[in-house]
Protein backbone atom coordinates (compact mmCIF):
# COMPACT_ATOMS: atom_id res chain seq x y z
CA UNK A 1 0.00 0.00 0.00
CA UNK A 2 1.36 3.41 -0.93
CA UNK A 3 1.57 6.02 1.86
CA UNK A 4 2.77 9.45 1.37
CA UNK A 5 2.95 11.16 5.10
CA UNK A 6 4.43 15.02 5.02
CA UNK A 7 5.45 16.71 7.92
CA UNK A 8 7.70 19.86 8.46
CA UNK A 9 4.86 22.65 8.40
CA UNK A 10 4.28 25.55 10.99
CA UNK A 11 3.96 29.05 11.31
CA UNK A 12 6.30 31.16 10.17
CA UNK A 13 6.69 35.09 9.67
CA UNK A 14 7.70 36.21 6.50
CA UNK A 15 11.10 36.32 5.49
CA UNK A 16 11.86 32.52 7.80
CA UNK A 17 12.59 29.19 6.51
CA UNK A 18 11.09 25.92 7.01
CA UNK A 19 12.02 22.64 5.65
CA UNK A 20 9.19 19.62 4.64
CA UNK A 21 9.52 16.26 4.42
CA UNK A 22 7.81 13.57 2.45
CA UNK A 23 8.22 9.93 3.65
CA UNK A 24 7.04 7.59 1.02
CA UNK A 25 6.26 3.95 1.88
CA UNK A 26 4.71 0.99 -0.04
CA UNK A 27 6.62 2.24 -2.96
CA UNK A 28 9.29 -0.61 -4.98
CA UNK A 29 11.25 2.02 -6.73
CA UNK A 30 11.06 4.75 -4.92
CA UNK A 31 14.56 5.96 -6.54
CA UNK A 32 13.15 5.57 -10.17
CA UNK A 33 10.23 7.74 -9.64
CA UNK A 34 9.78 11.29 -10.63
CA UNK A 35 8.79 13.30 -6.75
CA UNK A 36 6.75 16.55 -6.50
CA UNK A 37 5.87 19.08 -4.25
CA UNK A 38 2.04 20.68 -4.78
CA UNK A 39 0.25 23.21 -2.68
CA UNK A 40 -3.02 24.26 -2.39
CA UNK A 41 -4.78 27.67 -0.55
CA UNK A 42 -7.87 28.17 0.86
CA UNK A 43 -9.66 28.69 -2.83
CA UNK A 44 -7.75 27.76 -4.47
CA UNK A 45 -6.54 24.54 -6.79
CA UNK A 46 -3.83 22.85 -6.25
CA UNK A 47 -0.84 23.67 -8.10
CA UNK A 48 2.50 22.44 -8.45
CA UNK A 49 5.41 24.04 -6.26
CA UNK A 50 8.29 21.80 -7.73
CA UNK A 51 9.61 18.22 -9.36
CA UNK A 52 13.13 16.23 -8.91
CA UNK A 53 13.02 13.51 -11.39
CA UNK A 54 14.86 10.25 -10.69
CA UNK A 55 18.13 11.37 -11.89
CA UNK A 56 18.48 14.82 -9.68
CA UNK A 57 16.94 17.54 -12.15
CA UNK A 58 14.89 20.16 -10.40
CA UNK A 59 11.49 22.42 -12.31
CA UNK A 60 10.25 24.84 -10.04
CA UNK A 61 7.07 27.35 -10.32
CA UNK A 62 8.05 30.59 -11.27
CA UNK A 63 6.83 31.67 -7.84
CA UNK A 64 9.36 29.84 -5.86
CA UNK A 65 12.45 29.66 -7.90
CA UNK A 66 15.32 30.58 -5.86
CA UNK A 67 13.47 30.52 -2.92
CA UNK A 68 12.81 26.94 -2.65
CA UNK A 69 15.15 23.68 -2.99
CA UNK A 70 13.48 19.79 -3.69
CA UNK A 71 15.98 17.18 -2.74
CA UNK A 72 15.45 13.88 -2.17
CA UNK A 73 16.98 11.19 -0.04
CA UNK A 74 16.51 7.56 -1.83
CA UNK A 75 18.18 5.55 1.08
CA UNK A 76 15.31 6.82 3.20
CA UNK A 77 12.23 7.06 0.61
CA UNK A 78 12.09 10.75 1.64
CA UNK A 79 11.85 14.02 -0.32
CA UNK A 80 12.46 17.38 1.16
CA UNK A 81 11.36 21.17 0.37
CA UNK A 82 13.67 24.10 1.82
CA UNK A 83 11.53 26.89 1.88
CA UNK A 84 13.54 29.86 2.45
CA UNK A 85 12.46 33.65 2.32
CA UNK A 86 8.80 33.27 3.10
CA UNK A 87 6.14 35.18 1.71
CA UNK A 88 2.03 35.14 3.17
CA UNK A 89 1.15 34.32 -0.36
CA UNK A 90 3.02 30.69 0.15
CA UNK A 91 0.36 30.09 3.18
CA UNK A 92 -0.99 26.66 1.91
CA UNK A 93 -1.55 22.90 2.36
CA UNK A 94 1.57 21.27 1.16
CA UNK A 95 1.22 18.15 -0.35
CA UNK A 96 4.21 15.44 -2.14
CA UNK A 97 2.97 12.85 -5.24
CA UNK A 98 5.52 10.11 -6.44
CA UNK A 99 4.80 10.22 -10.61
CA UNK A 100 4.06 6.48 -10.82
CA UNK A 101 1.15 6.59 -8.56
CA UNK A 102 -0.37 10.10 -9.14
CA UNK A 103 -3.59 9.57 -7.68
CA UNK A 104 -2.02 9.04 -4.17
CA UNK A 105 -1.76 11.79 -1.84
CA UNK A 106 -0.87 12.57 1.94
CA UNK A 107 -2.73 14.27 4.44
CA UNK A 108 -0.11 17.97 3.77
CA UNK A 109 1.33 19.75 5.96
CA UNK A 110 0.13 23.25 6.38
CA UNK A 111 2.05 26.23 6.29
CA UNK A 112 0.93 29.32 7.52
CA UNK A 113 3.13 32.80 6.87
CA UNK A 114 2.33 35.90 8.79
CA UNK A 115 2.81 39.46 7.61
Amino acid sequence: QVQLVESGGGLVQAGGSLRLSCAASGIIFFSHNTMGWYRQAPGKERELVALITSGGSTNYADSVKGRFTISRDNAKNTVYLQMNSLKPEDTAVYYCNNGAHPAIWGQGTQVTVSS
